[in-house]
């Protein structure tokens, strides 16, 4: 490596080096990086209540890391992953965070699954100039310089499909929504809302359960007595797999009061036992079923990777979008600053599994194909809708009105 090239390494990553002449040591606090290695942070929990779906986003990371350095790295150094759990808690998330930025100085983190847990860890990218790649679906109205939304699907993309298309194919009007109680399942609720006034569904009920929540019998017992012929789900976690099975255990049938979901993927229904799910929707950009040649290489590969009863899922795929953007936006850089990240990755496209997706230039925000699928019995899902191109994200709109998409002109602050 010339000692240019490690000069600039170093000064995007915040690192010193012990000696420029080969061979040469990245010196991190008290740990040491061969010159050659760029340290990336994943932070995904693989304990509580959200390592249902973050274990194996977790993987997926890894899995893309593995790929990316096959093929020679990340301008001609190899990833080198520092695995942190936040074990589900937003406390944790923003400790592990200040960790990976300040002790081992990695450039990038690769990590969050729920919004409070990407709202601990904001303050942090924030103040030390990090870089967070966030890959989950989310209620939106947020721009920082300091995120790069990666396959990350806002509201416009989950809900203006899904919602019109339970009233036109399925008939439905009065629709009881649910979810696990913090801002990504309300904030959800809130653009539902307005969708269903615009197009005259009735909301007959809007209640929610702490994250992480297992006694359900009351609850669906109230959507039972509300008069409602559709469910709308933001239940997030393992207690999604609690809800479903005490929907079956109190003897209802998805053909006869449907229900759509936002969040659940085929990682919690292999969880609960497809049988609890069958016949339920799903409203997300990904499902396994998914028929690209992208698609079949991705399903394979992680199959070999973490074992062939293994599933894929919207989560993870949107996490293999995030690790590939940022290793594309940084060879268009030639840097790994994350405002060099950040200013490269605007406008550049991935063929990602689900189908091209390209970073919107003024928002740091996914194209993405939103896509309805029904669970069949082996847990995986049929799609019974998809838009026919990705569609634009509009992470600050008052969806289902008419909006203009807003420019990110912030530094880190929250819309």
């Amino acid at each position: 490596m010339k000692n240019h090239d490690r000069r600039t390494f170093l000064k995007a990553s915040g690192l010193t080096a012990i000696g420029l002449a080969a061979p040469s040591i990245l010196r991190l606090g008290d740990k040491a990086w061969a010159a050659d290695e760029i340290p990336v942070g994943i932070m995904y929990s693989l304990t509580g209540t959200t390592a249902i779906v973050e274990k194996s986003m977790n993987q997926c990371a890894q899995m893309a890391i593995d790929e990316i350095n096959a093929k020679g790295g990340v301008l001609g150094r190899k990833l080198r992953a520092i695995i942190e759990d936040p074990a589900s808690e937003p406390r944790i998330y923003s400790e592990k965070a200040r960790k990976l930025t300040i002790e081992d100085q990695v450039p990038v983190i690769f990590g969050c699954y729920t919004t409070a847990s990407r709202k601990a860890v904001l303050p942090v990218v924030e103040r030390r100039k990090g870089l967070l790649v966030w890959p989950t679906w989310y209620e939106g109205e947020e721009c920082s310089k300091n995120v790069l939304y990666a396959g990350s699907a806002v509201p416009n993309q989950q809900l203006e499909n899904s919602l019109p298309w339970l009233q036109k194919s399925l008939g439905k009007n009065k629709v009881f929504i649910v979810g696990s109680d913090y801002a990504f399942p309300r904030g959800m609720a809130k653009t539902s809302k307005t969708i269903c006034e615009k197009i005259g569904m009735q909301v007959v009920g809007d209640e929610y359960l702490p994250l992480g929540h297992t006694e359900w019998a009351s609850m669906v017992s109230k959507i039972g007595a509300s008069g409602a012929d559709v469910i709308f789900s933001n239940v997030v976690g393992d207690s999604i797999v609690a809800f479903y099975r005490e929907l079956r255990n109190q003897g209802y049938d998805f053909d006869k009061l449907p229900l759509c979901a936002s969040t659940t993927t085929e990682v919690e229904i292999k969880a609960m036992g497809p049988e609890y799910a069958l016949g339920s929707y799903v409203s997300l950009p990904y499902f396994q079923t998914v028929d690209t040649p992208e698609n079949k290489v991705f399903v394979e590969a992680f199959k070999a990777y973490a074992g062939p009863d293994a599933v894929t899922h919207a989560a993870m795929e949107a996490v293999y979008i995030g690790v590939n953007m940022w290793a594309m936006a940084a060879e268009k850089a030639g840097d790994l600053a994350p405002d060099a990240i950040v200013a490269n990755a605007g406008g550049l496209s991935f063929a990602a599994p689900q189908g091209k997706v390209t970073i919107d230039p003024d928002n740091l925000h996914s194209y993405l194909t939103p896509r309805i699928g029904k669970t069949r019995a082996d847990g995986l899902l049929d799609i019974v809708d998809q838009y026919a191109e990705p569609l634009v994200p509009l992470p600050y709109s008052s969806v289902g009105e008419t909006a203009e998409k807003r420019v990110c002109t912030t530094s880190g602050a929250t819309l």
